[in-house]
């Protein structure tokens, strides 16, 4: 039972005898507050991760009771698949894209963008909200490579073919805007 809540974490009751789970072990992803995650009289499922008779500590995870984020995107995210995610970190070789709460995908640098660019803060921005093709997932591992690229060129793709169903639509009409005005200005002539 959690008895009381601080800065660092939570003290629970585990039998008798007083636990701290550190704020570090209360979920799988970041935890500003104690509060944002138990209260005080919450029954919860812990794990011992270390028993200190000397000085009688007792610590404690909530954590390692839980699925990981990991486990529980196993089959939901795939190679191919477009999924939507926030830009998490920028670092010298690519992005760090957060695809579900507590997994990162990595957009290396060179999957960023559709022309050479030095450092991934010309095109992102950390906080922003991208598309990204998912290209690789390795859940023993904990790693997903994405491609924002892959997108861009497949709309430059989609938008050139366009481009050329127009143009080749044009050519089939047999008559140019030069013929239309040509035969007005005769009509006005006469």
């Amino acid at each position: 039972t959690v008895q009381r809540l601080t800065d660092f974490g939570a003290f629970v009751d585990v039998g008798g005898v007083d636990g701290l789970v550190h704020i570090s072990q209360l979920a799988h992803h970041r935890v500003e507050s104690a509060s944002d995650v138990v209260k005080e009289g919450d029954t919860v499922k812990v794990k011992v991760l270390s028993v200190d008779e000397e000085s009688e500590r007792v610590s404690l995870s909530i954590k390692d009771t839980l699925p990981g984020p990991w486990e529980t995107i196993a089959g939901k995210i795939e190679p191919g698949q477009i999924i939507e995610g926030t830009v998490k970190r920028l670092v010298s070789f690519g992005a760090f894209v957060e695809v579900a709460p507590g997994v990162e995908g990595l957009v290396h640098i060179s999957q960023i963008a559709n022309r050479h660019i030095g450092t991934p803060g010309e095109v992102l921005s950390e906080g922003e909200k991208v598309e990204a093709k998912v290209l690789d997932v390795n859940i023993a591992e904990k790693r997903i490579s994405l491609s924002i690229r892959e997108l861009l060129e497949n709309e430059e793709n989609d938008y050139g073919s366009y481009e050329a169903n127009e143009s080749s639509e044009d050519e089939h009409t047999g008559f140019s805007l030069g013929d239309m005005i040509g035969d007005q200005l005769k009509k006005y002539k006469s």
